[in-house]
């Protein structure tokens, strides 16, 4: 299990600046019996998380005086440097299911693909019910099924994990195979029949003087 060292934060507001200068971030943890508490993480330990396992993942909040685990509900990042500046943590209840947003993993290789179709991934995450224990960190999806152009992969041809659900329709489409585009249908404008029509116009203006 993933852990998270937090400290109860005092003093809130601006406080980005200074926590940063400690390698500290602000953040804010909340839940259905868990009132709001601000508190602050260390950067660094949190980046790692996001960087290794995802926002999809269970963590086990530690220095707050009780045992929680909790889930990545929002990161707030910085629009240059794209570096999280504000997290917030949603606290599970014991038992109970919750709702999350899990990335897709493409696997395998089709072979509609591998003759020059291409690949449109319609999803890139799922949204998904599990139990805390058996949330999973990506859900695989094997391409290796779609062997002609036109075939599509929905959600309910996806093996879900042991305990895990979706809650979208089983008839949305993941990912699809469509032909690539002629040259003909891409091309610019036919220059001769430009020049035709030019020499056309041209010719009922002197007519016309």
């Amino acid at each position: 299990m993933t852990t998270l060292t937090a400290t109860p934060r005092t003093i809130t507001g601006k406080t980005s600046v200074r926590l940063a200068k400690e390698g500290q971030m602000p953040a804010v943890v909340y839940g259905p019996k868990q009132e709001t508490i601000a508190i602050s993480i260390p950067l660094l330990d949190f980046k790692r998380i996001l960087r290794d396992e995802g926002e999809s993942t269970v963590i086990d909040l530690e220095g707050l005086g009780k045992p929680m685990q909790v889930l990545i509900h929002e990161v707030d990042r910085d629009p240059v440097t794209e570096n999280p500046r504000h997290a917030d943590f949603y606290a599970i209840v014991k038992g109970s299911k919750v709702e999350v947003a899990v990335p897709l993993s493409f696997i395998g290789e089709s072979a509609a693909v591998k003759a020059g179709a291409n690949l449109v991934k319609v999803m890139h995450e799922l949204e998904i019910e599990a139990g805390a224990a058996d949330l999973p960190h990506e859900i695989e999806v094997d391409i290796s099924v779609l062997e002609n152009v036109g075939d599509q992969i929905h959600v309910s041809d996806i093996k879900l994990p042991k305990g895990v659900t979706a809650t979208v329709e089983g008839d949305e489409v993941v990912a699809l195979v469509q032909e690539v585009e002629s040259e003909e249908a891409t091309a610019g404008p036919d220059m001769d029949a430009i020049e035709v029509e030019k020499k056309g116009k041209t010719e009922e203006a002197e007519e016309a003087e």
